[in-house]
């Protein structure tokens, strides 16, 4: 069982990804900024741990990911200001894949966004603008990082039921969060899925074929 590192814990994603982890057998670390949301990462099986990501240095987020078997990417600024959007979804997120190699934790998985590729296509004066750049470049330098990276990366996430069934066909431009919490689960547990970037939305194939395929 793996002993796991998550940043972004209280995120809907996270805590969910967490309960399946824990239920699992693994031990989930839930790096959170608010101290108030540890009761909600304990009750989803996870040990919350509280660490400003928007502050911490190299070197603190080197000693927060030391000693752990996988480090989970599931952090977000959650829309507001490009400039706090670049310092989590960009910095932040290239600061753990750094830590993470320097610490000798090879295994890391990043959520991310479908759309994060190089014409992604967000206007510059979109608001969205600053996150599809922070998400494209955080996804180039996991990438390049040498480490048994995988990342994740959904369309739309609605709070709908998930179904245990994902695609890529064009069928659907959603897909429910607890899908996409089982996909993070299973690539932790799957070292096959390393070197992949798995986008996704709704779809008709069971998670597990379509991470085989």
């Amino acid at each position: 069982m793996s002993n796991v590192i998550l940043f972004g814990g209280h995120g809907k994603v996270a805590l969910l990804a967490t309960r399946i982890l824990s239920e699992r057998g693994h031990t989930v670390t839930s790096v959170i900024r608010n101290p108030d949301q540890s009761d909600d990462v304990r009750a989803h099986g996870g040990s919350p741990l509280v660490a400003d990501i928007e502050q911490q240095t190299l070197a603190e987020f080197q000693e927060l990911i030391a000693g752990h078997d996988a480090v989970v990417w599931s952090a977000g600024a959650g829309g507001g200001s490009a400039e706090r959007t670049y310092a989590i979804d960009r910095d932040a997120a290239v600061l753990t894949v750094q830590a993470a190699a320097r610490a000798g934790v090879q295994r890391y998985v990043m959520v991310s966004w479908s759309g994060s590729v190089l014409d992604h296509g967000v206007p510059q004066d979109d608001d969205f603008f600053a996150y599809a750049q922070s998400k494209y470049v955080a996804d180039a330098v996991v990438r390049d990082s040498g480490l048994d990276w995988t990342i994740v990366a959904p369309s739309t996430l609605t709070d709908d039921e998930p179904t245990g069934r994902i695609g890529w066909d064009g069928s659907s431009s959603q897909v429910p969060r607890g899908d996409v919490a089982h996909v993070v689960a299973d690539v932790v547990e799957d070292p096959s899925t390393a070197a992949r970037t798995v986008r996704f939305n709704a779809g008709d194939t069971e998670i597990a074929t379509f991470l085989g395929a």
